[in-house]
């Protein structure tokens, strides 16, 4: 048997069977255009400006204050606790939303801010250890001073256990402001504020180890 045998024909060019899709005219596609730049620029706009993410934070900040404290404060904790599906084929896991905020983005916040640093120390602002050493001491206390603060206002309460809790520096709000304020921050106070903010964290960390492992 051979293809031959078969006789094949084509429909011709002006038949419906091999006519293109209609497609919209030229005049639609300018309108949709103009009309998502119209829509996006805006938006476009304000994620390219320094303090954007400043001024997000901030207000986010706000509204989970306002949430958690208003009479619909359960529902703020139970949208924190709602369990939120990952994985890939019959690989899956399941995890409260704030686990993925804490134990996720914020891994990701760090290493990057953490690159910044190391950065810093190889050839920036922190390759020096004279300047190094400044918000090492900065951060020491940083430590100290709210901890004895904390101490002294609980003083006799059974809330004087968290002596711990202020100690550390909120870097997420740190960075936040520093983008808030945009350009006006010199690069050096940027890198310092954050080394002290990084340093603080660590020692934090340490001392919650140590002091508050048993509980």
């Amino acid at each position: 048997m051979i293809l031959s045998d078969f006789p094949l024909s084509l429909p011709p060019k002006g038949s419906p069977q091999n006519s293109a899709p209609p497609s919209a005219p030229p005049e639609s596609w300018a309108l949709a255009r103009k009309v998502a730049k119209q829509v996006i620029r805006p938006l476009d706009r304000f994620m390219h400006i320094e303090a954007a993410s400043g001024v997000v934070l901030l207000i986010a900040a706000a509204a989970a204050l306002i949430w958690a404290n208003s009479p619909w404060g359960a529902t703020y904790e139970h949208f924190w606790h709602t369990k939120v599906s990952l994985g890939v084929g019959s690989l899956q896991t399941a995890q409260p939303l704030h686990f993925w905020i804490n134990d996720g983005l914020m891994v990701i916040f760090f290493f990057v801010v953490g690159l910044e640093i190391r950065r810093e120390i190889h050839q920036g602002e922190l390759s020096e250890i004279r300047r190094a050493a400044l918000p090492a001491i900065a951060a020491v206390g940083g430590m100290i001073m709210p901890a004895i603060i904390y101490a002294l206002v609980s003083r006799g309460s059974a809330a004087t256990h968290g002596w711990a809790v202020p100690m550390a520096t909120d870097i997420a709000f740190a960075v936040g402001v520093l983008a808030l304020l945009g350009k006006r921050v010199p690069a050096a106070l940027r890198v310092l504020l954050l080394a002290l903010a990084i340093i603080d964290d660590i020692g934090a960390i340490v001392v919650i180890a140590v002091f508050y492992s048993s509980d």
